[in-house]
């Protein structure tokens, strides 16, 4: 029997109706907050993952599928969203003469080779949503908002774990500060610790190994190196957070895994601490160092398997329900033709029904019925057809009406 590779998974069932649960309402909400939707290729050239994701990132060192193609050209299978809008908002040149804010987001698979695990695989599915060319505090308030908004509205009681990592000089003379601090302790940290020290030494505040480690614990904070304006800049982001009524705590160690972040950063955490949701922050060099122009950009994404694993813990069932229109009964050959007709121009006129496909006795339908949640019964019979008639029965009162067969798509409409 051939099975699915390690580390990916069937969506079908609760989890499919869940999973389509949650992107109704991210689409629902993109809509309100007017962000047009994008779809980018499942693999890329891996120098846009390897620039723009980072070349000392763990997902680049570790996790991405990498491989050559039948013309030996090298290809990543995308391991985040990102890079990918990045390169067509480039490519696309999609930045033209606008001056307004240009706001996108997605949907799709990602691959990273690493260990599977409770609500992580090696297919993973995000949703996340980038806003370019706008470097308000408005902007970063407002994407912040939306992932923080959306996780209630799926009924997971989330906080916003915030940091900021300044702008370029901030950054610069906090990462100074940092390795100083860190030199004469490196060795009582671990491998990756060690070799992130030159290359990339914020990533060591996100470490999970030594996370308990007194040396970590007692790390410079990055506020105290923030200039006049990063700091300001910080100052408007929570004033505006606190507005709109976002639950926030500011975190220091929160510096996301990727290279391309400046300023603002986060993560959506459970309120109890026990699981992180989904993260973002502002990015505003990426765009130019993948050949684009100078223009700022924010952004977050969900990991959309964990997602569905908390709210079906917490919808209720009748939340996923698809219940149907009608159900159309029939028994014989006659009857069936008919059924397929009539099924067919209520469909067209987006009423949803069902019809006896399965060959069952009339007890057997009725029970269909029932169980698809039917509201209304065309009970098909050769007499009634003959004189051009289907037999309408309510599945709720049990009250019947003969209609004439031409007039049953108006009927229908007008009681459901």
């Amino acid at each position: 029997m051939i099975v699915k590779p390690k580390g990916t998974y069937d969506l079908y069932g609760v989890d499919e109706k869940i999973y389509s649960y949650i992107t109704n309402i991210v689409d629902d909400y993109m809509i309100n907050y007017n962000y047009d939707k994008i779809r980018t290729p499942i693999f890329e050239d891996s120098e846009l993952f390897h620039r723009g994701v980072g070349e000392t990132s763990d997902i680049v060192t570790k996790e991405t599928y990498d491989f050559q193609d039948r013309s030996g050209r090298s290809v990543t299978l995308r391991p985040e969203g990102t890079a990918g809008v990045v390169r067509s908002f480039i490519e696309n040149k999609m930045y033209g003469n606008r001056s307004d804010a240009i706001k996108l987001y997605y949907n799709g698979t990602m691959y990273r080779y690493e260990r599977p695990q409770a609500g992580r695989f090696r297919e993973l599915t995000q949703i996340g949503i980038e806003a370019f060319n706008s470097d308000s505090v408005m902007i970063d308030a407002e994407v912040i908002s939306i992932g923080y908004n959306i996780l209630r509205e799926l009924g997971l009681e989330a906080v916003v774990k915030l940091n900021t990592l300044g702008d370029t000089e901030s950054r610069l003379n906090y990462k100074k500060a940092l390795v100083e601090y860190l030199k004469p302790h490196i060795d009582s940290l671990c491998e990756d610790c060690r070799n992130r020290l030159e290359k990339n030494p914020l990533r060591i505040l996100d470490c999970k190994v030594d996370a308990d480690s007194e040396v970590l614990k007692n790390v410079p904070k990055i506020q105290d190196y923030l200039n006049d304006e990063s700091k300001k800049r910080f100052t408007d982001l929570k004033n505006a957070l606190m507005g709109m009524g976002v639950e926030f705590v500011v975190d220091p160690k929160i510096v996301r895994g990727l290279d391309y972040y400046d300023h603002d950063v986060w993560e959506y955490e459970l309120v109890d601490g026990s699981l992180a949701l989904g993260a973002g922050g502002r990015y505003n060099g990426l765009v130019e160092s993948l050949g684009g122009p100078s223009v700022p950009a924010v952004g977050f994404a969900f990991g959309v398997d964990r997602l569905i694993a908390l709210v079906k813990n917490k919808v209720k069932d009748q939340t996923l329900e698809k219940n149907i229109d009608v159900f159309i009964m029939s028994v014989n050959e006659e009857e069936n033709i008919y059924a397929l007709k009539i099924s067919q121009e209520l469909r067209l006129n987006n009423i949803s029904c069902e019809i006896n496909s399965a060959n069952l006795s009339f007890k057997g339908q009725f029970k269909q019925a029932d169980k698809l949640g039917a509201k209304q019964l065309i009970i098909l019979n050769s007499e009634d057809l003959a004189k051009g008639l289907v037999n309408v029965k309510d599945n709720q009162t049990k009250e019947e009406k003969k209609v004439d067969e031409s007039e049953i798509v108006d009927y229908i409409s007008g009681i459901i």
